[in-house]
């Protein structure tokens, strides 16, 4: 198992589009300021509420919410592996042996109608 990276905790940016700041959610325009200290004390609530909360949720329940996870991909895999890939290698076998005969009757049954017509219908050549 490769080292687990404390600092960079989401290398492949799959929860880029969780990335919320203060200024992404609360923003006033030039006609309505409220108090600077209002605005500044939002601002340092805002972020330590949302840290606070998400720190909190993670103790008490990320490492239950990891374990569930980590059982269902172990279930997933367990599936793929022992259930779903030798199913569709029986239906690959299956389906092999049908368009293989599917093909002969095809070729026995309509080929032979089908030069027919075509000798026929070559005999009628268009004069230009």
């Amino acid at each position: 198992m490769a080292d687990i990276d404390l600092v960079n905790r989401d290398p492949n940016n799959i929860n880029d589009h969780i990335k919320v700041a203060f200024e992404d959610v609360l923003a006033e325009p030039e006609a309505a300021h409220s108090n600077n200290c209002v605005w500044t004390n939002s601002y340092k609530c805002f972020n330590c509420w949302k840290t606070l909360c998400y720190t909190i949720s993670t103790l008490m329940c990320g490492i239950c919410i990891a374990a569930e996870w980590g059982c269902e991909f172990a279930s997933i895999a367990f599936y793929h592996v022992w259930v779903i890939t030798p199913c569709f290698k029986v239906l690959e076998l299956n389906c092999g042996i049908c368009q293989k005969l599917y093909g002969l009757c095809i070729h026995c049954c309509l080929d032979p109608c089908c030069e027919a017509f075509g000798l026929l219908f070559s005999a009628f050549k268009k004069d230009c």
